[in-house]
């Protein structure tokens, strides 16, 4: 699961400029991407990219959310670099491998004939790149971002793995949940964003003031 290769073959180019171009193409063209720049051992771009994924999100939430950055020892610069440090280099390292290993069991169940877990690996980070808008604070974004990251997850696992959208979302849902569901926040953007009434489901932009409702039944 930790193999990295120097030299891959068709894996993805090293530097920032291939990390922007990684992030553009995921996002505009994603089922090209996970088939041209998805290589097996090829962990260290897609851990790159995923570490920076969450440092420029919590970057931002820091930044821009009230009480978001820790505090310790009345320092607050410090704890905020301490924080950010934590967030990206620790735990996102850590979430990415767990989900991963987690995916790959729940694909054993479903899909048996299927790439490896450094596909899956790859597959979780780069599904990210509409996160690193998660941290302003709108939920709409952040619901957003959560959705779409979710959509680039399933879209990555049947296009690595080559198994059916039935399959790789009954394999997936638990592992998307997980990351962009409650890592990520989406969850409670979502509460936020989508108003439940009796017989009607109201969606709300919070920083507009609107509302749309719809009457079910």
């Amino acid at each position: 699961m930790t193999q990295w290769v120097e030299n891959p073959t068709g894996g993805r180019d090293r530097g920032p400029a291939a990390l922007a171009r990684a992030w553009v193409e995921v996002l505009v063209s994603p089922r090209r991407f996970f088939e041209r720049g998805i290589a097996p051992g090829d962990q260290a771009p897609g851990l790159v990219f995923a570490v920076t994924v969450v440092l420029v999100e919590e970057a931002t939430r820091f930044a821009l959310v009230p009480g978001a950055a820790p505090t310790f020892g009345g320092r607050p610069a410090l704890s905020a670099v301490f924080g950010l440090a934590l967030a990206a280099l620790f735990v996102a390292p850590a979430v990415l491998h767990l989900t991963a290993a987690l995916q790959t069991l729940l694909l054993m169940t479903v899909v048996p004939d299927r790439a490896g877990t450094s596909e899956t690996v790859q597959v979780v980070a780069y599904a990210t790149a509409p996160c690193v808008f998660a941290g302003i604070p709108s939920p709409t974004l952040r619901a957003a971002c959560a959705i779409y990251g979710a959509g680039l997850f399933f879209v990555g696992l049947r296009t690595v793995h080559d198994a059916s959208y039935l399959r790789v979302a009954l394999a997936g849902a638990i592992p998307a949940a997980l990351v962009f569901g409650y890592a990520f926040r989406g969850f409670a953007a979502l509460e936020d964003v989508v108003v439940w009434n009796g017989g009607t489901v109201c969606l709300r932009v919070v920083e507009l003031g609107a509302e749309v409702c719809i009457a079910l039944g």
